[in-house]
């Protein structure tokens, strides 16, 4: 009998990743599996290592290979990684202590550092040693505590709807502040919750409909505050945000260089299916006049 991977780690790219990339990838020691998710019809690598299984998705765009990734993931965890992104070598054992320790939490943050893409010294260095999970002290709050586990609280989506944000277009939301998190890419979340919240979100969200036209939207963040919602406790904590040092090197390019998000389409999916919960309605109205307000900006400046 073979057993389940600890960590499965969903990657949707174009096969574009450089050689550096895939090597300090497959450094990644431990129980892990490797989930790479390519458009339908594009020409796939061979790579012998076994812990690397290939799909395709059905629909063009990021979010269905993301999509197909999460839900053929077969480890106790899952993490999402971006195809330019680096992660410790370590972070399977780190997975495997932390939940140890902490096993009522949905997810563990990871510490992230941001390297711009041009900056090949930091990109490269060597990774440093992670703590023992038994050996930080738990905080409320981050503040000047690098060294701690900050609690992460669940994201307050029974904040109450502000009417001023849907008047207003210049008016900012005061809900957003905080350790909660929001997007789910770049963490270490428990595969059950994951999968039983992504279902729902596919059976009522038609998914697939939206797909086949709009590749780009925001499920990164959708699916991390759809999982939440799907979940809620008032005023629980969820998991713990790891101190320094870094344990995923997050990689900086120009804006010119990254792909256009459309962000509002998606807060009204999370609209849709919780309507009770005020944070989604202000994030909807936020991003809604967002969008506008760049659309005007780009037809003035042609």
């Amino acid at each position: 009998m073979i057993n389940s991977p600890i960590l499965s780690i969903v990657t949707p790219t174009l096969g574009k990743f450089s050689e550096y990339w895939l090597q300090q990838l497959l450094a990644i020691q431990g129980e892990v599996e490797f989930i790479w998710v390519y458009p339908p019809g594009a020409v796939t690598p061979s790579v012998e290592d076994p812990r690397v299984k290939i799909f395709h998705s059905l629909y063009q765009g990021e979010t269905a290979q993301r999509a197909v990734g999460l839900l053929n993931a077969s480890g106790q965890y899952v993490l999402a990684l971006d195809d330019d992104d680096f992660l410790h070598p370590q972070v399977v054992a780190l997975a495997k202590d932390y939940f140890h320790n902490f096993p009522q939490s949905w997810l563990l943050r990871l510490y992230k550092e941001k390297i711009d893409y041009l900056d090949e010294e930091k990109i490269k260095a060597p990774w440093p040693e992670l703590p023992a999970i038994n050996q930080l002290n738990v905080s409320r709050k981050r503040q000047d505590k690098y060294q701690d586990l900050v609690e992460v609280p669940i994201a307050p989506l029974d904040n109450p709807f502000e009417l001023r944000l849907a008047l207003w277009p210049y008016g900012k939301r005061k809900d957003i502040h905080g350790c909660h998190l929001e997007p789910f890419n770049n963490n270490i979340w428990k595969t059950a919750l994951v999968k039983e919240a992504l279902d729902d979100f596919v059976r009522n969200m038609r998914i697939g409909e939206i797909l086949t036209w709009l590749p780009l939207w925001g499920f990164d963040r959708a699916l991390g505050l759809f999982l939440q919602a799907k979940f809620f406790q008032k005023d629980i904590y969820i998991g713990h945000w790891m101190p320094e040092p870094n344990q995923i090197r997050y990689i900086v390019k120009p804006y010119s260089m990254k792909s256009l998000r459309i962000l509002f389409p998606s807060d009204a999916l999370l609209v849709k299916r919780f309507p009770q919960y005020g944070y989604f309605w202000n994030l909807f109205f936020e991003e809604l006049y967002n969008g506008i307000k760049t659309k005007i900006k780009s037809l003035w400046k042609a």
